[in-house]
């Protein structure tokens, strides 16, 4: 039975990407049979985190180029590019790239500020003193110029090469991208300024205490703060992320292991971390009528349509499937939702396991 006050229509999930330092190229393959086990499901989306200097995915591009390959429906998303190390207009032509090659899948999320672990990487990226370079808001200005496909130079301006003479613009032109593009809203002030640029909006299971100290109550009002900004023709998209990892299905060593990782976040949860005052929200982990009890208790989730499980780092590609199986079987249809796929799929394409033994 659906509860009326949830209209959850849109439900993805975010991977972290891990891979063992010795065998980089088995953990990326791991993330990419991930994205088609999420498709089989019928998920919406599948998401990756961007993570510089960690056993993660460095180029979400190159990743989501890969993804767009093994996978012929599902949306595939970064989450996010942060832009400190980007240049606004390659990072364009890699986004366009690879959104041609997914047939207009890609959703990019992105954000502004100083870059991570800036006194190590930044001398390695910029010529001269990187504490002088323009980190703000307008850096995704330049980029979401360069992708909305606009000409440069005059009229006169044409770019020749062998058999072809052309008006210069970024390429490939990937019609469309402009307006999948997502700010990774963390902030009273980030989230006024998304709805004022009319991007789309992901908040997560983290988020700043600039607003009060209760999580839902911050995040509520953050919402409510880009709402009110947004342009009166836009009407953009809104997920929320949640860290959700159901037990049903999983045997009890794999339970334990759930809970013990639950268990060691759990202190954050309870005031306000560090300098910028950073609130957590609680992992929900345990049987699904338990976590299903809770997140139709959660206030922000009654205010958007899209549900983005944030999977936690460093499991196994069988937990990994274990938990979005579980998810979209058990918890997922009592949300509003239903699985975006088609209903004559070949029952032996959801058989996983076996795949990924």
């Amino acid at each position: 039975m659906t509860d009326a006050s949830l209209s959850i229509r849109h439900i993805g999930f975010l991977t972290p990407g891990n891979y063992p330092d010795e065998d980089p190229g088995g953990g990326l393959e791991a993330s990419l049979k991930l994205f088609e086990a999420g498709e089989a499901l019928g998920y919406d989306s599948a998401w990756v985190r961007q993570r510089h200097l960690e056993h993660g995915v460095s180029s979400a591009a190159v990743f989501l180029a890969a993804a767009s390959q093994r996978t012929k429906r599902i949306e595939l998303g970064s989450a996010v590019i942060q832009l400190g190390y980007e240049s606004p207009f390659r990072l364009a032509e890699d986004l366009s790239m690879a959104d041609a090659l997914s047939g207009g899948r890609l959703n990019v999320g992105v954000s502004a500020g100083p870059p991570l672990h800036a006194e190590l990487v930044a001398p390695l990226v910029f010529d001269g003193d990187w504490r002088s370079f323009d980190f703000s808001y307008a850096r995704v200005e330049r980029l979401l110029a360069n992708l909305g496909g606009d000409f440069i130079g005059d009229d006169e301006t044409y770019v020749v090469s062998p058999g072809n003479r052309q008006r210069a613009r970024l390429q490939p032109y990937a019609k469309g991208l402009r307006d999948r593009v997502w700010y990774g809203g963390g902030s009273l002030r980030s989230c006024e300024w998304a709805g004022k640029a009319g991007l789309n909006l992901m908040i997560g299971s983290l988020t700043s205490g600039d607003a009060g100290d209760d999580f839902f109550k911050t995040q509520a009002r953050q919402l409510q703060a880009y709402r009110a900004v947004l342009p009166p023709d836009k009407t953009p998209r809104v997920a929320a992320g949640r860290v959700i990892v159901p037990t049903d299905s999983a045997d009890r060593r794999t339970r334990e292991r759930y809970c013990a990782y639950a268990a060691s976040r759990h202190e954050r949860t309870l005031s306000p971390q560090g300098p910028r005052r950073t609130l957590f929200s609680r992992d929900l982990v345990g049987g699904s009528d338990e976590i299903l009890e809770r997140l139709l208790a959660d206030d922000v989730l009654r205010e958007v349509h899209e549900l983005r499980l944030e999977l936690p780092y460093e499991f196994a590609l069988e937990e990994y499937v274990q938990i979005i199986t579980d998810f979209a079987e058990k918890i997922a249809p009592h949300l509003g939702w239903k699985p975006s796929r088609d209903t004559s799929l070949d029952l032996d394409s959801l058989n996983f396991w076996k795949a990924f033994a």
